[in-house]
């Protein structure tokens, strides 16, 4: 079991080393796709439609996925971003600048977020709580820093369950990479051709802390003291396709993947996205998806 401080450590050190590519990695695009999937989760974390939040913080809020398209889709009017790496903060700050929106940024722990009481009327966050050593103390701070009747919301989290099955798509990718190369006429990547693996590459492996049940999310949420706590899944099949496509990807280098490929690979998990979203999520427990949402509500 590793200590608090050294995963701490590693995953600034891990982020700093991935925030130039972050964003091209993972697909994250600030424009109509990036507004209409934000929203939409947020909408399903919180299981009902949300007026404007008047000011909102991000934790972990990397190179600004959720954040920024908030902004832009007119949800929040002021956002302030917090993560662990400088490095994510920085092309955060410049994509914000390039899209022409004005965001505070705070280099910090999710569990000692330097905000006075009841600051905020959203604590929101994607993928992030399950890089933290401390979830209870983080959801306390979640609690303090919210103006009553405040919200939390939280998505992208990985679900026991479903990590346990995406490993599944990784294998058999891995299994036909050879055969997928050779028909997109890509070469197959420094690292996956016996070199010395890279030290983003090492780090990656320890960064992921926690894969949730269900009741390991809505546990810290209600002892911070959180209302109507509620847990949702999201993504069977996208995720199951993502990660095989993402997979295949690792194995070749980068810029020798057809765009017509990448497009593809997009556009297939946008309507397996949609799948999930109309036919599985509302019948399915939410502990068999890949991914968990958790959201709850600061007493009035």
């Amino acid at each position: 079991m590793q200590s608090a401080d050294r995963i701490r450590s590693a995953n600034s050190r891990y982020h700093d080393l991935a925030a130039a590519h972050y964003d091209a990695k993972w697909g994250i695009k600030f424009d109509r796709v990036g507004r209409d999937q934000v929203t939409a989760k947020l909408r399903k974390a919180l299981g009902h439609d949300f007026t404007v939040f008047p000011r909102g913080v991000e934790v972990g809020a990397g190179t600004g996925y959720f954040g920024l398209n908030l902004l832009l889709a007119g949800v929040v009017d002021e956002v302030v971003a917090t993560d662990i790496s400088p490095g994510m903060l920085q092309a955060l700050s410049q994509s914000a600048a390039g899209l022409g929106l004005e965001v505070g940024t705070a280099r910090c722990e999710a569990s000692s977020l330097p905000f006075d009481d009841d600051s905020f009327d959203l604590v929101f966050g994607h993928a992030v709580l399950h890089h933290l050593p401390d979830l209870e103390a983080a959801f306390a701070e979640f609690r303090r820093v919210l103006r009553p009747g405040g919200v939390i919301a939280f998505c992208g989290e990985p679900s026991r369950y479903g990590d346990r099955l995406a490993a599944v798509p990784k294998r058999g990718a891995l299994a036909v990479a050879p055969l997928w190369r050779a028909m997109m006429r890509a070469g197959r990547r420094a690292e996956s051709n016996g070199a010395v693996p890279s030290e983003e590459d090492l780090l990656e492996q320890v960064v992921d802390v926690h894969a949730f049940a269900p009741g390991e999310l809505a546990g810290p949420a209600r002892a911070a003291g959180f209302e109507a706590v509620r847990v949702r899944g999201e993504e069977l099949v996208a995720g199951l396709f993502g990660w095989a496509n993402r997979t295949l990807e690792s194995t070749a280098e980068p810029d020798e993947v057809p765009w017509a490929w990448r497009l593809y690979a997009y556009r297939g998990y946008l309507a397996l996205q949609a799948l999930d979203r109309s036919l599985l999520e509302p019948r399915l427990p939410a502990g068999l998806f890949y991914n968990l949402l958790v959201s709850g509500r600061a007493p009035a």
